[in-house]
């Protein structure tokens, strides 16, 4: 992806900060990975540095004063730029931010968002029809402000080529592991994980996975409906059923449901069924055929279809990679 890159010059990374709202974890992900001089692991030189619009002394979420040395004008020269965590409710990312990130996006900038940096990204246009993440507890907000966005809370980050998207906080190290095996190789991404004392990152597995609880729905109506269906999920459930039990048309029943979770009624089936799907090949020794019907899928193959898009591993693997960790942990008591 780097193919400019001259081996005269360091990479120039950029990280895009504003006062108050700097994740104290996440600028600490990206200073690790890129602030440091590791050819010796065969990851290039790299001019590290933090932007803002109005460069000076800033504060983290924390409260810790650090100093941007640098403006946007930085963005023009950067070959790799960060966004960072951004406030959703009180400001607004200023044209001349946005400006900034898709002029160096166009000019061939590979950029990358932890946390709620995707909120910017999705302003400035560069979301559009692609897949993205965000934080799970912010997922439902990115969807619902930016339907042209593809957004899947279900994985750490999504690699869309020159742009990615990670989950933010601990999620910021797979996404940045990624992008070095991806620019540099595996050997340059698992020397730099031993180095962070973290585990290198592998394809699909475990290090996708997350937990993320069903937000609550503060509709009533649609609460009683949405447990209903979460207790039928064998069922074959339409939205059409849905909207008989809530008592609307299916058109008024789909735009209060997108409005009040963020997501639309068949992503919502999709994203239970799978979550149910997961408990039942970490508990139990059902066959793949019986989960796909316990859970509502029509057929196998349609369930490993899904499976294999939305986790990035088969049922299978997935079986396997949590029995695996069990396992583990059972020996780690034992001794």
């Amino acid at each position: 992806m780097l193919s400019g890159m001259t081996a005269d010059r360091p990479l120039v990374v950029s990280v895009v900060v504003a006062d108050g709202l700097v994740g104290s974890f996440g600028l600490g992900v990206c200073a690790e990975v890129f602030g440091y001089d590791r050819q010796h692991m065969g990851l290039p030189r790299f001019d590290f540095a933090l932007v803002g619009e109005a460069p000076g002394v800033m504060r983290t979420d924390t409260g810790i004063p650090i100093t941007v040395e640098h403006g946007l004008e930085r963005l023009a020269r950067s070959d790799i730029v960060s966004i960072t965590a951004w406030e959703l409710f009180d400001r607004v990312p200023s044209p001349v931010l946005l400006d900034a990130v898709r002029e160096a996006h166009d000019r061939g900038a590979i950029i990358v968002s932890h946390c709620t940096g995707a909120f910017v990204l999705a302003e400035a246009g560069l979301l559009d029809g692609k897949r993205v993440t965000t934080h799970w507890k912010w997922a439902g907000e990115l969807a619902a402000r930016y339907p042209a966005v593809d957004v899947d809370p279900s994985v750490l980050y999504v690699d869309n080529g020159r742009i990615l998207t990670g989950a933010g906080t601990a999620a910021g190290v797979d996404t940045l592991l990624h992008l070095v095996r991806r620019e540099w190789g595996a050997a340059a991404a698992n020397a730099l994980a031993r180095e962070m004392v973290v585990p290198p990152h592998r394809d699909g597995g475990q290090a996708q996975f997350i937990d993320a609880p069903v937000a609550e729905c503060q509709d009533d109506l649609l609460g009683t409906v949405l447990e209903w269906a979460q207790q039928h999920l064998a069922a074959d459930i339409s939205v059409e059923a849905l909207a008989r039990r809530a008592l609307m048309s299916p058109r008024s029943f789909a735009r209060r449901f997108k409005a009040t979770t963020g997501t639309t009624p068949h992503a919502w089936l999709l994203g239970r069924r799978l979550a149910a799907a997961e408990a039942l090949l970490e508990q139990s020794d059902a066959p793949v055929e019986e989960i796909a019907r316990l859970v509502g899928f029509g057929t196998a193959a349609g369930f490993r279809e899904q499976f294999a898009r939305r986790r990035g591993v088969s049922p299978r693997a997935y079986r396997q990679t949590f029995r695996a960790a069990l396992a583990a942990a059972d020996d780690d008591q034992a001794a």
